[in-house]
């Protein structure tokens, strides 16, 4: 809390405990959201001002209080180096909106843990196709623009036509052989290119693989194989002692149905075509089959098979979350962890298999014409609006609808007019009535200033609990609803008519704001960064001041008296672009 704010708070607190009941402002939700107040009198206790931030310790009259930290779960404590990384994406096209979806959320989650003071790696992993080395690196291209695209703050973006990472899985490779995993066979099915997938005759959906792929019949043919069949009590063990390793719920129900059903042993190499990793100790007639190629990017990424202590691999694995889209669950919750027993490495902490989009209700492919191209989007509404929208819309892990026409709505409700309309009415006020500075002084806090700074106290909590377990819309609710209480807050107090009849209180009441639009947009970072990023300047917050340490700190705050510009507006109301 600002020492302004703590200055004033004191007397305040005094007459309050002294009437010992006062009306108080109690917080209820509805069922969109929003959130409503009722009154009623209680006996006002001083709140705690301490910060959750993460496993923090400080000395309050004496007494030495240990912090809980929000981020802990029972897959992640909180403290050490966080990995996250994308789906392995496979570049045979440009992208589309789902690996826009599926980056940006790996990216909110990467950018909030980066600002609690967790060392972070994200990775952004593009698979090969099975064309020329020259169509791979153009069309690879097109992922790498679109990371930048969109403000994706990935550590490493990772190719498996990488030499070092041909070295890595060729390595992994001869571990399992040696273990006694893998063994030569011969395999014949239904085989889906866009998938790369076998698929067994009762797996088959008129004709068509379980996600809609063409599949075709690939006649005998030799093929190294690994024993998954041996791994089918070993994984079910697992999931029953690791119950959050695979979220959501439903989809670790199906998981867990899926091996339950029985485990046939998995061909890991083909001998029809060249384009791939060779296969040790047989390089002239077999290539790694994609899955077992693409899953070890994960850990050639951290430089495996180099496990020594201070290595990448030691401080970073096992990851703590790959996200993945339901559609590649199996091979990140089945076949991975499988091949990782085999080879005696740590599993991945944790598996979050999202949704896939529609668009107004109808499914999205090439042959109906409705693909949803990102950098459009993000070239008609802009990169924050984008970024909001899809991380708002839907609960991550469930399938959402795209329209255009919603995601006007929504960034023009959420954004311009409620976040971006106060911050520029507060501004504006200050600008105006305050000499072009930050007020100087504040007065005694009313009832309503302490309820509206209270409620911003939790904030950090709140949001990083939800960011814990991958609930991306819970965390950014959190920020819209503290939002509408500072707009209905700002109406009730009425600065506007504080000028001419309580200047000082007016500051004051400005003065709250100001701390509500600090507190908020330091949030708002991982998810608007360019946007959060524009209005913390206007609030004349140091770059060095802006990481969820300085959310509660009474140290930090709205600089008083800081000079500040004429405010700009920062989102422009949208319309809905007219297509062809």
């Amino acid at each position: 809390m600002s020492p302004l704010l703590r200055q004033a708070r004191g007397p305040l607190i005094g007459q309050c405990i002294a009437a010992n009941r006062l009306s108080r402002m109690l917080i209820h939700k509805t069922s969109n959201g929003h959130l409503l107040s009722r009154k009623r009198p209680i006996s006002l206790v001083r709140p705690s001002f301490q910060s959750s931030f993460s496993s923090l310790s400080r000395s309050n009259g004496g007494v030495t209080a240990t912090i809980t930290d929000p981020l802990a779960t029972s897959v992640d404590d909180g403290k050490r180096p966080f990995q996250i990384t994308t789906p392995i994406y496979y570049v045979n096209d440009k992208p589309h909106i789902g690996h826009a979806y599926t980056s940006t959320a790996c990216d909110v989650i990467a950018r909030f843990m980066r600002l609690s003071g967790r060392q972070k790696v994200e990775q952004s992993a593009a698979q090969k196709g099975l064309e020329p080395q020259q169509f791979a690196d153009q069309v690879s291209t097109n992922f790498r623009d679109l990371l930048g695209l969109l403000h994706i703050s990935n550590d490493h973006f990772i190719r498996t036509t990488d030499a070092r990472h041909k070295a890595s899985v060729q390595h992994f490779w001869k571990v399992l052989a040696d273990k006694g995993y893998i063994y030569k066979g011969t395999y014949s099915g239904w085989y889906s290119v866009r998938d790369e997938t076998f698929y067994n005759d009762s797996e088959l959906l008129d004709g068509k693989a379980p996600t809609g792929a063409e599949v075709e019949w690939v006649a005998k043919e030799e093929s190294y194989f690994f024993q998954l069949s041996a791994f089918e009590d070993k994984l079910l063990e697992y999931y029953e002692a690791n119950p959050d390793s695979i979220a959501p719920k439903s989809r670790r129900n199906e998981v867990i149905s899926f091996v339950k059903g029985g485990l046939r042993d998995l061909s890991i190499s083909r001998a029809s075509f060249q384009w791939g990793v060779p296969v040790p100790g047989d390089e002239e007639d077999h290539v790694m089959y994609v899955w077992i190629d693409a899953l070890a990017n994960y850990i050639s990424a951290l430089g495996y098979p180099n496990t020594e202590e201070g290595s990448n691999f030691d401080k970073y694995w096992p990851a703590a979350l790959h996200v993945v889209g339901k559609d590649i669950l199996l091979f990140h919750a089945v076949y991975w962890p499988a091949f990782l027993m085999a080879a005696d490495i740590p599993v991945p902490k944790r598996v979050f298999a999202h949704g896939w989009w529609t668009k107004e209700g109808e499914k999205i492919s090439k042959s109906l014409g409705n693909v949803i191209d990102p950098v459009e989007l993000v070239e008609q509404y802009g990169v924050d609006q984008t970024r909001f929208f899809l991380m708002t819309e839907v609960a991550f892990g469930n399938d959402g609808d795209f329209s255009e026409a919603n995601m006007v709505l929504k960034v023009n409700n959420n954004l311009a007019n409620e976040l971006g309309n106060l911050c520029q009415r507060v501004l504006s006020m200050v600008f105006k009535n305050c000499d072009k500075a930050m007020p100087k002084e504040v007065g005694p806090l009313l009832l309503e200033d302490i309820e509206l700074l209270d409620y911003t106290l939790a904030l950090h909590t709140k949001a990083a609990t939800a960011i814990s377990t991958q609930a991306i819309q819970t965390y950014v609710n959190e920020l819209i609803a503290t939002i509408w209480e500072a707009n209905k807050y700002i109406d009730q107090m009425a600065p506007w008519t504080l000028r001419k009849t309580d200047p000082k209180r007016m500051e004051t009441v400005l003065y709250v704001l100001l701390e509500v639009l600090r507190k908020v947009t330091i949030l708002y970072q991982p998810v608007i960064p360019d946007s959060a990023s524009r209005i913390l300047d206007q609030l004349q917050i140091p770059e060095s001041e802006r990481t969820f340490a300085h959310l509660n700190d009474e140290a930090f705050s709205v600089p008083a008296g800081a000079p500040i510009s004429q405010p700009k507006p920062i989102f422009p109301k949208l319309e809905v672009a007219e297509r062809e």
